[in-house]
């Protein structure tokens, strides 16, 4: 028999990898966790996330360990304004929650869930078989190699991705055209530019991050990309401000400087055997809208129950192949929507008439649920099968539930990780046809509910999204749990 350190072997220990090991540790699922750096990144790229990562981690219960969580409601799309109520559970996300913080919650959930993180190791080779990967690995405290051998691997480790480059995983895409450039300064109080502003020469966005605490993020269209291989320094970002507002903060104290491009890249396959890519490893683009991290997290809450169910022996073929199939478009969409912004938000003045059209569009309604659905994740459908109902493949709504006579809801039903079945007529045939999944699915009755009176049940996944729906009667209950958690026992 194999004998495996680890069920998942996981590299990289930022938001993605660390929402995946505790997702899997939810399901029993043994994890570990390398990260190259020593300790915790303390820069923080990302300032907050997504509408739909807010929902995914309240369907974990993770919500309300970020403490005070700022939503915003009215955002933009490429500078042009929004505002994104427009949808049901809509806003531009979560603000003012540093990438730190969301890791470090994280980190501590996922170490409740029995994860082990490893840090200061390097991933340096990695060969698959039949069964298994073993991963070559190198210690920065002393340089010396060893070996690890898991089920299956999952590389979280970034835009470089060395385990998308050891599983030779083509990364098509675009160059760098231009360039951000930004700095979290303290100690000067500055004029919050929460979408943009253009100016003459560019871009400014100023977005406050505490008290007397600001990232000053700018575009500078005289120099879209940099010359020196050196980082940027406080004084270039300093300089560059001053020039395009005319305010001065060379006066602040710098805490982060940094910059980003528009290289678009996209991971040609998700999956490749028992190698599996999430978040920048599969997917890189330009900063906007809180979409990056988002998009990685909401990987890895699709491919942790699946990875688990897999792992257990219960799942049904071709699951694991739904990551990709679900997944990819999502990222697709992610890379043309920021690449549409770039023009929108970056562009000169020959883009005016583009931009004068565009600002005409956005005053339907149409228009902004459609823009508003694409940024925040919240119009994603999957195919799960036939039915025209329009619950099927998307997200379910947080939604109280009255079930045996104790108030909860439909996120809180989540918690577990697991399937749920949640009948809403007190139908026992329902019960009776999903009890031969009952050790992967949920089954509750509501006493009373808030989902309309038009379905009598529901089938959840356990990423929130729904798998099947009836008006009456289990027709094609048995099909989609089959799909989704495999066969009865």
């Amino acid at each position: 028999m194999d004998n495996f350190d680890a069920d998942v072997i996981i590299v990289g220990a930022g938001p993605t990898g660390l929402m995946l090991a505790g997702e899997l540790g939810l399901n029993g699922i043994s994890v570990i966790v390398l990260e190259r750096l020593v300790e915790p990144m303390r820069q923080s790229r990302a300032l907050g996330f997504s509408a739909r990562t807010i929902e995914e981690f309240a369907q974990r219960g993770l919500l309300a360990r970020l403490g005070d969580v700022d939503v915003i409601p009215v955002g933009h799309f490429g500078g042009v304004p929004l505002d994104y109520r427009v949808l049901a559970g809509g806003s531009y996300g979560a603000r003012g929650v540093p990438q730190s913080r969301t890791e470090a919650m994280l980190a501590g959930w996922a170490a409740e869930q029995g994860v082990e993180v490893r840090r200061g190791i390097e991933l340096v080779g990695s060969v698959s078989d039949h069964d298994g990967v073993t991963l070559t690995l190198r210690a920065a405290a002393d340089n010396t190699t060893s070996t690890l051998r898991g089920r299956y691997l999952v590389g979280c480790d970034g835009s470089r991705s060395t385990v998308r480059q050891l599983a030779g995983i083509d990364f098509p895409g675009t160059d760098a055209a231009i360039e951000l450039r930004f700095a979290d300064v303290a100690g000067v109080p500055l004029r919050p530019r929460f979408s943009g502003e253009r100016v003459p020469e560019g871009m400014i966005m100023v977005l406050p991050i505490g008290p007397e605490r600001s990232r000053v993020i700018y575009f500078d269209r005289t120099e879209p990309l940099r010359r020196s291989s050196e980082p940027i320094t406080f004084t270039e970002v300093a300089d560059t401000f001053q020039r395009l507002t005319g305010e001065d903060i060379h006066g602040a104290t710098p805490l982060w400087v940094s910059s980003a491009t528009d290289v678009s890249r996209q991971a040609a396959e998700y999956r490749k055997g028992r190698v599996f890519l999430a978040g920048d490893a599969a997917h890189i683009h330009l900063p906007i809208g809180a979409q990056g991290m988002s998009a990685g997290v909401q990987d890895a809450v699709n491919l942790g129950w699946k990875l688990a169910l897999e792992i257990k022996g219960q799942a049904s073929a071709g699951l694991l192949d739904t990551y990709h199939s679900e997944r990819h478009p999502v990222g697709a969409r992610i890379l043309a929507n920021t690449l549409a912004q770039r023009i929108l938000y970056l562009g000169g003045e020959e883009i005016r008439p583009m931009l004068e059209v565009f600002e005409e569009l956005t005053t339907h309604e149409s228009v902004q649920r459609h823009l508003v659905g694409m940024v925040t994740g919240l119009d994603i459908r999957h195919d799960v099968g036939a039915g025209d109902h329009p619950l099927l493949g998307r997200r379910i709504e947080d939604r109280e539930v009255i079930v045996g006579g104790e108030k909860s809801t439909t996120f809180a039903l989540l918690h577990p990780g697991r399937g749920v079945l949640l009948d809403l007529s007190g139908d026992p045939t329902l019960r009776e046809g999903a009890a031969g999944w009952s050790d992967r699915v949920d089954l509750v009755t509501a006493d009373r509910h808030d989902l309309g009176s038009d379905t009598a049940a529901v089938l959840v996944r356990p990423d929130g999204y729904v798998a099947w729906t009836s008006a009456g009667g289990d027709q094609g209950l048995a099909q989609a749990l089959t799909r989704w958690f495999g066969r009865s026992n």
